[in-house]
């Protein structure tokens, strides 16, 4: 099984969420894009709190801006047709801010999503402002006809946001992982895969 990990932005959660999945499971993990590199990428994040398999960027960038314009200050840009999936049978593809982030100047993350063929799982959190913002991102996978297998909740337990979310975005929430302290690998395998995301896996 293949998965897109997208977001509802940045910055709300996707690379621990998907440390998250990885350290219960055996699935490896592939970022085809890192902006921000400076700064250490996800793929080192989530090497170190899931000790899964990563497979090697396609695409790396230092500035801590989108795709496109972190490329461009490099004198350089993104051919999406370049982007390969890695042969793995369990293998979970994490994206670079929300689904309408640039890549180039005339392709988003969503379209590199619709090129690769995968379902996707989308990461949104619970804060206030997440329903408008779920709600538009699952309104353009599907304008897209790209499957959508649920939503995961990120940050602390918001029971009203979550079912906004399930009833006006008529999607499953397959799982909240909440708010940590101090995160380490230990704290993430102590948080226990729901059953809905456990059946999706097949883990």
């Amino acid at each position: 099984m293949q998965f897109f990990i997208s977001g509802t932005g940045t910055d709300i959660g996707k690379t621990l969420v998907t440390s998250w999945l990885c350290a219960h499971s055996n699935y490896t993990y592939f970022k085809p894009i890192q902006t921000g590199a400076i700064h250490g990428t996800d793929s080192q994040t989530v090497a170190k709190f899931s000790k899964n398999k990563i497979h090697k960027e396609c695409y790396v960038f230092k500035n801590p801006f989108s795709p496109q314009l972190a490329a461009q200050l490099e004198n350089t840009s993104i051919d999406i047709k370049k982007i390969h999936l890695p042969k793995s049978d369990a293998l979970l593809v994490e994206g670079a801010g929300g689904l309408l982030v640039p890549i180039n100047h005339n392709c988003y993350i969503i379209d590199l999503i619709k090129q690769l063929k995968l379902p996707v799982i989308l990461v949104a959190t619970t804060k206030l402002g997440t329903i408008n913002h779920t709600l538009l991102s699952l309104e353009a996978l599907r304008y897209r006809a790209i499957p959508i297998c649920g939503v995961i909740m990120s940050g602390d337990y918001n029971l009203d946001n979550s079912a906004a979310i399930a009833r006006y975005g008529q999607v499953e929430i397959l799982g909240n992982l909440p708010y940590l302290k101090n995160i380490t690998r230990s704290a993430l395998l102590n948080i226990p895969l729901p059953n809905k995301l456990k059946k999706i896996l097949e883990v």
